[in-house]
């Protein structure tokens, strides 16, 4: 089998699949509409989130058996047309979802004892201790909607906190001895720390807006490593503002383009909401590396290698 790689990934998925009898051609720089026509003589495809794979690619794509794609979610492929053409998708949540756990964590611990804040005091000579006085997660309830690969890494990791771990998800029984599966009311009364665990789909496209906000019983922290579009940027400011939102902490932002790569490439047409965002102290940001560790990538890329060859069995 012949197969295109779109994206640069761990050497061992490459050299892992040679080793099994497949060819492996790269393109790393053309465009898509250069890609669709060339993209017949390949079975296979393995991208991370260069472009999206749609109907019209699809349709170009006669010989195609699968994608690969290394990462967690198929946002960017149409799945559906995907499978009405026979067209095998693999994916590799396995492979990030420690990574991702492990930023969950780290993101609420920094917010709770002021982290961020307080290193930037004392490297400009500031030394304010009763400022920085910080929370403890112990005797709290965290709140996750999303509960499959990631949210149960990071229910997980949370067992050692002496927190209550609930959790919201539109499949049933899905809970486990580290979560208990709750009702939205529930969800609403409860929790003290929201974290999101969700694909992009119809359903949780600007999820968290002003009315699913206010819903909730106690202000709370909010921390998302999920997908950008999942939460109103406007309307989280607006909460931190009244403090109904105590902080927050983003691995992703509303405003992110598909490749996750760039941002801040037109800062003149930052929307406002945004740029407000950037002043709150009480606001932690990373790039959408929650899942972008060293051992994730090799992770990603082994999941693929494996999934590809236990279906495939090219050895």
């Amino acid at each position: 089998m012949k197969i295109l790689h779109l994206d640069n990934n761990h050497a061992l998925l490459q050299q892992q699949l040679q080793n099994a009898g497949y060819i492996n051609e790269e393109d790393y720089s053309s465009s898509k509409s250069d890609i669709e026509k060339q993209i017949s003589n390949y079975d296979g495809i393995v991208i991370r989130s260069r472009f999206n794979i749609d109907a019209q690619f699809l349709d170009a794509a006669h010989n195609l058996k699968f994608i690969a794609r290394v990462g967690a979610g198929l946002e960017s492929i149409d799945v559906d047309y995907a499978a009405k053409k026979n067209i095998q998708l693999f994916s590799a949540p396995e492979g990030n979802r420690n990574a991702v756990a492990e930023h969950t964590l780290g993101m609420i611990l920094s917010l709770f004892n002021k982290l961020n804040i307080a290193s930037n005091q004392v490297k400009n000579g500031q030394w304010l201790r009763e400022a920085n006085r910080g929370i403890e997660l112990d005797g709290l309830t965290v709140g996750l909607i999303g509960y499959g690969n990631m949210g149960k890494a990071f229910a997980k990791k949370l067992r050692g906190f002496n927190v209550e771990v609930i959790c919201y998800d539109i499949k049933d029984d899905v809970d486990d001895s580290n979560a208990e599966q709750v009702d939205l009311e529930e969800l609403f009364e409860k929790t003290d720390v929201l974290s999101l665990h969700t694909p992009w789909t119809p359903l949780t496209n600007k999820m968290i807006d002003a009315d699913f906000i206010a819903k909730f019983k106690k202000p709370f922290w909010l921390i998302n490593t999920a997908r950008g579009k999942s939460v109103v940027t406007a309307d989280l400011v607006a909460a931190l503002k009244t403090g109904k939102i105590k902080g927050a902490g983003l691995d992703v932002l509303e405003y992110e383009k598909l490749s996750f790569e760039k941002l801040f490439t037109n800062t003149d047409q930052m929307p406002e909401a945004f740029k407000e965002l950037l002043s709150f102290e009480n606001v932690i940001l990373s790039p959408h590396v929650a899942g972008w560790t060293i051992q994730s990538k090799e992770k990603l890329a082994q999941t693929i290698v494996d999934k590809i060859l236990a279906t495939y069995n090219e050895v």
